[in-house]
């Protein structure tokens, strides 16, 4: 029960799935909104100069306002749509893992400070993306905010504010961002309908001289016998002058035919079509631009993004909603003094009563606990399977009871071993590098329930035979542990040096040190405590657990 204790108490990290070892990873960059891509650019060679310097770096490609290839996490965090000047990314090459010392998160993990101050000082925010093993998510850590039907949105996205710097300020969490466009503005130009109705000249004139300004406008298409398609040939103003606004307010347009009259000789005829600046037909004005609203099932979102770093995301959840609507206080809990039994950093932060933060959305909250609920219903399963096969085999349902004692000891070596490792596990650049119960390392004792048995199997149908044949109890549980001992030893160890090159995967280690860490303690522990819950079970029995005359086995 206390090994059982061990993730209770925060001692072994439980997380979905291991972080993987590959040969690359992405930086996204988004800079301020109202940035250009050549300001983006200079903060991606900037990164990129300084991730040249890294031994572990082979090639480094950069894209600004534009999105780089479609991959396995892009599909969805929809960085195919990552194509607006502020918005930036780097793909990183690797050397091969065999050449590397470090695992591609623990460079990531090296890299991570020096690269979000080159972020910091160009007033970005930076997310260093891995390739997952598993299911992509938005993020590890997502809060949804919703509001009431009749609560204005950017109320919402004021209460998203809130849980966002409540995640700022919790312990080794990075990356925390959220869905809300920063501040734009917008220029929109006003005419004046009088003089433009005087001047022969249609809002749809105004409004197609500044779109062939900004956006150009295709004159012809040029034919060239190198080329798949025929090039446009494309009217429109020089790069640096389409936001300059006396540029633009010194446009002339031209009046429509027969709109202006004028008097020849008494007689009015149209006036020769005018050409008229822009600045006498209005003026600009700046206004807002608006936000743009995200909705899921229908309902308006705001979405908040976080990355733990050196933590699981459920310790972080945990904490940061047991905090929820408490009194905030000017000191915090520490990490050591946390725990799922009693959660909380003591700092704490409130939302409106129309707000709803729901942590069970897009994030790897939800998927850690459907999984590791789904695999303790396998677990379930796969001991009820194995006693209905033990009660066939026996026929006694004590006996097949005590055969299945080896399965509940594996956690004396699994929780503790996972324990072990995690204390063993050292830092990379004040990050710690926990070992992580993983799902992987749950599949391992579902694995470990149908081996273990095995050496209870063979002692106690040793015992039977023995006290078939005359032999006193005491003894009969003597020669069984003296005789089976040696092959049971021998099985357990071929089984857990076959786990042990397992070790060495970043994704199954989990599994194979499980294995590893059961089947020592069960072995030896199975050795001991079946023979003594047999004795006291059937030391004053009649039988000593054998079928009675006339039972069918």
């Amino acid at each position: 029960m206390v090994a059982a204790m061990l993730p209770a108490l925060r001692l072994v990290p439980l997380k979905l799935l291991p972080y993987d070892n590959k040969n690359e990873f992405q930086v996204v960059l988004d800079l301020p909104e109202a940035a250009s891509y050549v300001e983006t650019s200079n903060a991606l060679r900037e990164m990129n100069a300084y991730l040249q310097q890294q031994a572990e770096v082979v090639s480094v490609s950069g894209f600004a306002g534009l999105a780089s290839p479609m991959d396995f996490n892009g599909m969805v965090r929809h960085y195919f749509a990552r194509n607006a000047p502020y918005q930036g990314e780097l793909r990183v090459v690797l050397v091969d893992k065999q050449r590397r010392e470090l695992q591609s998160h623990g460079l990531v993990t090296r890299l991570r400070d020096d690269l979000e101050a080159i972020a910091a000082k160009h007033h970005a925010d930076v997310q260093l993306v891995e390739m997952p093993p598993g299911p992509p998510v938005l993020a590890t850590i997502v809060a949804e905010v919703y509001g009431a039907p009749s609560t204005p949105y950017a109320d919402i996205q004021a209460q998203a504010k809130k849980v966002a710097a409540r995640l700022e300020r919790e312990e080794f969490v990075s990356e925390v961002s959220t869905s809300i466009q920063g501040p734009l503005s917008r220029w929109q130009f006003v005419a004046d309908q009088e003089k433009a109705a005087l001047s022969g000249v249609a809002i749809a004139d105004i409004n197609q001289a500044l779109r062939a300004a900004n956006q150009g406008v295709i004159l012809a298409h040029l034919a060239d016998a190198d080329e798949i398609d025929p090039l446009p040939v494309t009217l429109r103003l020089a790069p640096d002058a389409r936001d300059q606004l006396d540029t633009l307010l010194a446009l002339h347009i031209r009046g429509r035919a027969g709109v202006a009259k004028q008097s020849v000789r008494g007689a009015l005829v149209d006036a020769p079509q005018p050409l008229v600046a822009l600045s006498e037909l209005g003026h600009f004005e700046r206004l807002p631009a608006d936000q743009p609203i995200y909705h899921k099932n229908l309902q308006p979102v705001v979405y908040v993004y976080a990355e733990p770093t050196g933590r699981v995301p459920g310790e972080v959840v945990a904490d940061v909603i047991a905090d929820f609507d408490q009194p905030e206080t000017d000191t915090s809990r520490p990490l050591a003094a946390r725990s799922y039994l009693d959660n909380g950093a003591g700092d704490g932060w409130q939302v409106r009563d129309d707000i709803n933060v729901v942590w069970s959305g897009e994030g790897e909250w939800k998927i850690t606990i459907d999984v590791f609920r789904d695999l303790g219903i396998a677990y379930g399963a796969a001991l009820l399977g194995v006693f209905i096969v033990m009660l066939i085999q026996t026929g006694l349902p004590a006996v097949s009871g005590m055969i299945m004692l080896a399965i509940p000891l594996t956690v004396i070596g699994i929780m503790p071993g996972f324990w072990l490792l995690n204390g063993l596990s050292g830092e990379i650049n004040g990050y710690p590098t926990p070992a992580l119960f993983t799902a992987t390392a749950m599949i391992g004792m579902i694995a470990l329930a149908g081996i273990v048995v095995r050496n209870s199997l063979v002692l106690i149908e040793f015992i039977q035979q023995s006290l078939a044949r005359g032999m006193a109890l005491n003894e009969a549980l003597i020669q069984a542990g003296a005789v089976r001992m040696r092959p049971i030893l021998l099985t357990a160890g071929t089984t857990l040096l076959g786990n042990v090159i397992i070790t060495l995967d970043p994704i199954f280690n989990g599994l194979a040190w499980a294995i590893i860490f059961g089947i020592a303690a069960s072995t030896v522990f199975t050795l001991l405590v079946v023979p003594v819950v047999y004795n006291l079970a059937y030391q004053n029995h009649p039988t000593h657990g054998l079928p009675a005359e006339g039972d069918e086995v």
